[in-house]
């Protein structure tokens, strides 16, 4: 049976944590109302991480994002690695537990990547099978996030849509939607995001992730996005997100910014304009 006694994430904005932030978040969080955390830097026994989690804890609603499941991974999962993962949820019973639609692990080796798979029949069942454990051991729903693509599989039988929903329907897990990604795969696979958005079951959203990305070309001269979370929200992305809001309804919404992190005023006026954006669409 799935846990349902855990907190829920506020329908407002939420950041990353990074440790340098610890002290200003403490004094004056501002718009921020809950924290987000990688599961894999918390899975130690003790020391400076685990005791400012636990200290934050107390005062936000937080977030766990796991990167190395390897949900879409052709072997099983590993077994230790959901057992530290099972030990870190049970102890701090935090609000969501997401992971991504991605393959990290080839033959006992981890790749330090997020891979990309086909969608397919067995593939679908693949990943149906690994989530459907992931959810019985952690004894509560997971969300599954959209990926970030740079390419398409010759092999692929459907959409990436209608394979996210068809993921739902199997294993009644919850959607994060990644707004960046989004626009970041669309524009590097010549699509239309709004067609994408229009797709998804958005009523199984339980968090919304907006980041930045790093503009190039390709060599023949295309627009190549690189998915960075080193960057502000670009505006692009800021009107998809409107455009999701307005549809689906107001969820929980993460500014994730992993490298060249910057200030915490800069953070925290990207986690206000979250805010603003979502009163001026509800109005």
């Amino acid at each position: 049976m799935l846990d349902t006694t855990h907190p829920s994430l506020p329908p407002r904005p939420g950041v990353g944590f990074k440790a340098q932030h610890f002290s200003d978040i403490q004094a004056d969080p501002g718009p921020v109302a809950w924290l987000e955390i990688h599961a894999e830097n918390y899975m130690g026994d003790g020391g400076r991480p685990l005791a400012q989690l636990r200290a934050l804890a107390e005062r936000f609603p937080i977030s766990v994002h796991g990167v190395g499941l390897s949900i879409g991974g052709e072997g099983p999962l590993d077994t230790d690695h959901l057992a530290r993962l099972k030990h870190l949820v049970d102890w701090l019973n935090p609000a969501s537990f997401s992971e991504h639609l991605a393959w990290s692990t080839h033959e006992g080796a981890y790749l330090n990547d997020l891979l990309p798979l086909p969608y397919m029949q067995d593939t679908l069942a693949r990943v149906c099978d690994h989530i459907d454990r992931v959810q019985h051991t952690l004894g509560r729903r997971m969300l599954l996030e959209n990926p970030a693509t740079y390419l398409e599989f010759a092999e692929t039988e459907m959409t990436e849509t209608d394979f996210l929903a068809a993921i739902v329907r199997r294993t009644g897990c919850g959607l994060l939607l990644d707004v960046n990604n989004v626009h970041v795969a669309c524009t590097n696979r010549g699509a239309d995001p709004v067609a994408y958005l229009d797709a998804l079951p958005l009523d199984q959203v339980g968090e919304i992730h907006l980041g930045g990305h790093d503009a190039q070309q390709d060599e023949h001269g295309n627009p190549l996005l690189i998915d960075s979370h080193g960057a502000q929200v670009a505006d692009p992305v800021w009107a998809l997100y409107a455009h999701t809001i307005a549809r689906g309804g107001i969820r929980p919404t993460l500014i994730e910014w992993d490298t060249d992190v910057p200030d915490w005023p800069v953070l925290a006026a990207e986690a206000a304009r979250a805010a603003t954006l979502a009163a001026e669409v509800a109005a």
